[in-house]
């Protein structure tokens, strides 16, 4: 086994390079058929996500594998090698195959434990086996991730320890309120009718909204998902499908509205989602300044707002965090003395208006007239990383909820920034989900992937000396047959119960011979470092090479038309 992943997730790349590196099913077609094409591979599946994409394949040389296949990634992703490579993670055999098995448990995802996973796997293996990429290791490593991901969510409570994609971003949304309680009655939109969109939608039903309207650019498909969610498990909810050019007007209905189309550009525009909002209210909804948005820390927002445009102040304005006074500690932290009192005189003097909620001229002079006598002496204010946390008011419910699942993303991040909107997306529900507590389960699925891992390469290393062994016990047959044949032409008045009982013995004889040795080398192989074994029996016995890699083709072009089997 040559197994060899290389990938980039959630957990080593942000959330930009991810967007930008997506991959379209035409381009996971394209990138499967060229890796196959390429000299190290010999098979290739692509697991892609919308928080991951990675890359696996059976290759005969490390370093060239590992080349070839960042290589192209990068050319399929369309992100340079040079800037892509930084973000990239490389696993090699049983290392790749405890990654796979932990990616199959939900222990990689985002949302620890959630089970959406398992389906992409399965999508991605069906998508292997109809291009004709995955062999029988790949075949064997993601089947048996199915049957580990589905024995760990069995065995073990991993599911207390987080929940789908879907369900996770609606308890941000909802702001620690119950789902249910907070979605009963909602109207929702659903843009797009992937298998993440159809989650959505069955999870907002069964959440209690009222109505679900479905837009997708293929309609037949929106028509099918609403059909399934009315006819569906009794939760009453009235679903329709609309086309997408609907979506303007829908936005004007909508309470929530979930977006997760495989769109490589923005499908919700800040101005449609204005639009929408004021469709509802009657009035344009009002930008919130940067340091009262919903954005998470680091994520592209729109610009933020001057801190002010106090005449002659002394500060870098451009250099003060928004939402905190030019008066205030943390704005005057690292001025040397000399500064210091030039921007205490300024703040005794100025008669410009402060904004509300700041602290007046004269406190603000004393403080700094304080921290002036402490940076005599001790030369310059300390640094400080952070400021003093400012107490935000009490803000009203949004009109509308959006949460975004696609990557590249689909709604403008730069409705962040419009009141009585609340949006969450992937990189929000990443520094969500950073900080939420670990299961205790989730050591037992540890335990369930590191025995799996060690079985499934034991299997492997067995299954590798398998055909060695079918070549020497058909030698030894063909041995038989010859010895048995020049046994009749030195006694041909043999007659045929004489003959059966010679060849019966003979035959006894050599399978009591190779039987401890076979049994013994099986054994030996399924250990590590055990493949050697199968060049030795190779070697000692003068075994044909190619008669061994027939026996391969053989019992690999079978359990292809068995697995090909099942799917029809």
């Amino acid at each position: 086994m040559s197994l060899l992943v290389v990938g980039l997730s959630h957990r080593s790349a942000p959330v930009s390079v991810l967007e930008r590196a997506s991959l379209s099913a035409d381009a996971q077609v394209k990138l499967l058929q060229d890796t196959v094409a390429a000299e190290p591979a010999t098979e290739a599946s692509v697991l892609a996500t919308c928080n991951r994409i990675e890359l696996y394949a059976d290759v005969d040389k490390f370093h060239a594998g590992v080349a070839e296949l960042s290589t192209l990634l990068a050319q399929h992703s369309g992100v340079g090698l040079e800037e892509l490579t930084p973000y990239l993670y490389v696993h090699y055999e049983d290392r790749a195959v405890h990654h796979l098995f932990s990616v199959a448990c939900g222990l990689d995802s985002m949302v620890v434990g959630e089970g959406q996973i398992l389906g992409q796997i399965k999508d991605s293996l069906a998508r292997s086996q109809e291009l004709h990429t995955a062999g029988r290791l790949l075949n064997d490593l993601f089947q048996q991730s199915l049957r580990v991901g589905k024995r760990a969510h069995s065995e073990t409570g991993i599911d207390r320890a987080g929940q789908s994609l879907v369900t996770f971003g609606l308890e941000q949304l909802a702001r620690g309120a119950d789902v249910g309680t907070w979605a009963r009655g909602k109207k929702a939109l659903v843009v797009g009718a992937g298998s993440m969109s159809s989650l959505a939608a069955a999870t907002l039903a069964r959440a209690g909204v009222a109505e679900i309207v479905v837009a997708n650019r293929t309609s037949d498909r929106a028509e099918r998902l609403a059909q399934i969610l009315t006819e569906g498990d009794e939760t009453g909810v009235r679903a329709r499908a609309v086309p997408m050019g609907s979506v303007p007007f829908e936005l004007t209905r909508a309470d929530i509205v979930v977006s997760c189309t495989g769109a490589t550009g923005i499908v919700l525009t800040a101005d449609a989602i204005a639009a929408g909002i004021e469709g509802r209210t009657g009035e344009p909804p009002a930008t919130r300044p940067a340091a009262e948005t919903d954005a998470p820390a680091g994520g592209t927002t729109l610009p933020p707002a001057s801190p002010g445009a106090e005449d002659n102040c002394p500060l870098d304005l451009s250099a003060v965090q928004p939402g905190f006074s030019v008066m205030g500690e943390a704005a005057v932290a690292g001025m040397d003395a000399a500064t210091l009192e030039q921007h205490a005189a300024w703040a005794a003097g100025s008669a410009v208006e402060r904004r509300e909620g700041r602290r007046g001229v004269e406190a603000d002079a004393e403080l700094i007239g304080a921290l002036a006598a402490t940076a005599a002496s001790a030369g310059r204010i300390p640094e400080r990383r952070r400021p003093e946390p400012v107490a935000e008011p009490p803000r009203p419910e949004p009109v509308q909820y959006l949460l975004d699942l696609a990557m590249p993303r689909d709604v403008d991040p730069a409705v962040h920034r419009l009141a009585g909107v609340r949006l969450v997306d992937i990189e929000s529900l990443a520094d969500a989900s950073a900080d939420a507590p670990m299961a205790a389960d989730v050591d037992q699925v540890r335990r369930i992937v590191s025995d799996e891992v060690a079985a499934f390469g034991a299997a492997q290393r067995a299954a590798h000396i398998t055909p060695t062994v079918v070549a020497l016990r058909t030698m030894a047959a063909d041995v038989v047959a010859g010895e048995i044949a020049r046994l009749e032409g030195r006694l041909p008045g043999l007659d045929d119960k004489h003959r059966a009982e010679i060849t019966q013995t003979v035959r006894r004889v050599v399978d009591k011979l190779l039987h401890a040795p076979t049994v013994r080398v099986k054994q030996l192989a399924a250990e590590p470092g055990g493949a050697g074994y199968a060049d030795a029996l190779r070697t000692l016995f003068n075994l044909d090479p190619e008669t061994v890699a027939s026996v391969s083709r053989a019992e690999e072009s079978t359990e292809n038309a068995e697995t090909e089997g099942r799917h029809d």
